[in-house]
């Protein structure tokens, strides 16, 4: 019995192993598959994108879009990041607001493209409920500001099952309906059920199979610098536990 353990434990390590040195295989910031494109070319002469990365709390940047951030920096991309409330449920707000600037600026995005709120009907917590109104129109007016032409941001489970990245993606949802999307793409971050979201690098496998065979549109982005995201969430010293 001891024996068959050692093996599995064994068996567990070795493809623990074999699944990060498959991320670092991957030359820089990868996408898969690779065609068609992640994002396609833009009319004209534009070859970046003004990108607006909608979130709800601090540390949501870091925890959750890291890996996104980094591949479209590593293309190029011009990053602008939405933060809805100051996530001041325990009355740190303004210590998180100032924890996402060092983050960004750790993700190599600059300050006066990173916007923090502190709107009274958008207040960090599960039992709050954010108006999917007032979001559609703060995202407008953001768009508008930085003349966004991409939104990524969370799908309608919110990675973790908060209600306010829920509502934050129905708000989304409501901006795009209201504008008929237009000339804006829209992204959202596919939640993993529990057994994949801790597996670590050995989802690779999986998440590689589901983007090179599915019929919609869906990307892995390897993240090839996890030192880099590291970094980002340690800036958060206040929701280290």
């Amino acid at each position: 019995m001891g024996f068959i353990w050692m093996a599995f434990a064994a068996g567990a390590v070795l493809v623990w192993a074999m699944s990060l040195g498959r991320i670092f295989t991957f030359p820089g910031p990868a996408c898969v598959p690779a065609s068609p494109p992640f994002l396609h070319p833009l009319r004209g002469d534009r070859r970046s994108r003004n990108v607006l990365l909608v979130i709800a709390h601090p540390d949501d940047e870091s925890m959750f879009f890291a890996p996104t951030i980094l591949f479209l920096k590593s293309k190029g991309h011009n990053i602008h990041v939405l933060c809805m409330s100051q996530g001041n449920a325990d009355g740190l707000g303004i210590t998180r607001k100032e924890e996402l600037y060092l983050a960004c600026d750790t993700l190599k995005i600059p300050c006066e493209q990173v916007k923090v709120l502190d709107h009274p009907k958008l207040q960090d917590g599960f039992h709050e409920k954010w108006d999917h109104g007032l979001l559609a129109e703060l995202t407008m007016e953001h768009v508008q500001l930085w003349a966004i032409n991409m939104i990524v941001t969370f799908d309608s489970y919110g990675v973790s099952g908060h209600p306010n990245h829920q509502d934050v993606h129905h708000g989304i949802c409501k901006f795009l309906h209201a504008n008929g999307q237009g000339n804006i793409e829209a992204w959202e971050l596919a939640s993993l059920n529990i057994l994949r979201k801790y597996s670590g690098p050995v989802d690779i496998w999986l998440s590689l199979l589901i983007s090179s065979s599915s019929k919609q549109p869906i990307y892995t982005l390897v993240n090839s610098s996890p030192s880099r995201s590291y970094e980002a969430m340690a800036a958060h010293r206040s929701q280290w536990v």
